[in-house]
């Protein structure tokens, strides 16, 4: 059997978050709002025409996928970001003093947004917040770091929109956020997980340091039906 991290949004909007799943079948997608990702059950013709029926007009599927499969004949390929899926094998508990944290919500949209469009930690959209717990540090009245939770697939939990205001980095504030979740998500019963592009090797770095190892290589993968792109020009 398929390890469930192996297709986690698949996992994710058919458990935990079925709530906010779009779709049935072989394939289902999140609600745009919420954030971009589809999955599949499998890379068959038949997976993707019922992906495809899903899509919204002029979009493209984004899939976390752990290998780049062939596609089937009426789709193409946009984009293949290579992922490494990291898993957190130990963690100490411990959790510094530190500056206050804010639990962060719909109300605090605004500050959130203007963080993520400094750093670009990722996809992050307007009912993100509402996958799971959102943390904050304020400087000033201003949000300068934040980290949440994303997928949740039973028994793990994807730590997400990790990101730090370039002016205060180098303070461990990201690291100091992470473990305020992975505390509450081990006393949950949950295993912390996150993925990262392999060329951020500072943000690996500190991810080891926290007791995160790597568990699979991972495809972040846009495809496109062939009619929504002839539909697009």
């Amino acid at each position: 059997m398929d390890h469930p991290l192996d297709n986690p949004i698949w996992h994710a909007l058919h458990g935990p978050h079925r709530a906010f799943a779009i779709g049935s079948g072989l394939a289902v997608h999140d609600a745009r709002d919420v954030a971009v990702f589809s999955a599949i059950a499998d890379p068959g013709a038949e997976a993707h025409q019922e992906l495809a029926r899903g899509l919204p007009a002029g979009a493209e599927a984004r899939l976390v996928r752990r290998a780049v499969e062939p596609l089937p004949a009426g789709w193409i390929a946009l984009k293949d970001v290579p992922l490494l899926q990291m898993v957190a094998a130990r963690f100490d508990g411990e959790v510094p003093e530190g500056p206050p944290i804010a639990t962060l919500g719909l109300q605090n949209l605004g500050v959130v947004s203007s963080l993520v469009e400094r750093t670009q930690p990722g996809p992050f959209g307007p009912r993100t917040m509402t996958m799971g717990r959102y943390l904050g540090v304020f400087e000033g009245g201003e949000l300068v770091a934040m980290a949440g939770e994303r997928l949740r697939v039973s028994g793990y939990v994807e730590l997400s929109a990790v990101c730090t205001d370039p002016r205060v980095r180098g303070r461990g504030l990201a690291a100091y956020l992470m473990r305020h979740l992975m505390r509450t998500a081990v006393a949950r019963g949950e295993t912390p997980f996150l993925h990262v592009v392999p060329e951020n090797v500072g943000a690996i770095a500190i991810y080891r340091r926290l007791g995160f190892e790597v568990r699979a290589d991972m495809h972040y993968l846009w495809r496109r039906p062939v009619e929504a792109s002839a539909t697009r020009r």
